[in-house]
């Protein structure tokens, strides 16, 4: 099986109780079993992480550059200000999927700008915890 860490920025911690009529009813935990086992069904062991520090979620995208490992990447509220996290992305060295569980575009406007899709090999959004799934799939096949 081929590693790929999923890795989730800020507030996802308080999946299920965070606004679940956007973010729905399902747990961080949940998410975590759901990417595990749609990671195993292309070939993928996932190392799923969450921090709501954005120095942290660097180092582990420098971890991932270093050791060539594909990222699906939920980068939550840093996905609109944190030019750190861009920067990090910009030093990936395997593909890199930009996911959101929501449709950031059919949100507030300050949700419409990402400053880190430029630098992501794509971005999946609007599909609930699915979007997840989808990345999984993205992954396995751009490292097949």
């Amino acid at each position: 099986m081929r590693p790929v860490l999923v890795l989730n920025g800020p507030n996802l911690s308080r999946l299920g109780t965070r606004e679940p009529d956007v973010y729905g009813a399902e747990t961080l935990d949940d998410l975590a079993g759901l990417c595990r086992k749609a990671g195993a069904e292309v070939g993928l062991e996932v190392d799923f992480r969450q921090t709501d520090d954005e120095a942290e979620l660097v180092s582990w995208l420098h971890e991932a550059a270093d050791g060539r490992v594909p990222v699906v990447l939920n980068p939550a509220a840093f996905t609109h200000y944190s030019y750190a996290l861009r920067d990090a992305i910009a030093q990936r060295t395997a593909p890199l999927v930009e996911v959101h569980i929501s449709n950031p575009a059919a949100r507030e406007e300050f949700r419409h700008t990402s400053v880190v899709a430029a630098v992501a090999t794509g971005t999946i959004a609007g599909f609930g915890l699915r979007s997840y799934e989808l990345a999984l799939r993205a992954i396995a096949d751009l490292t097949s």
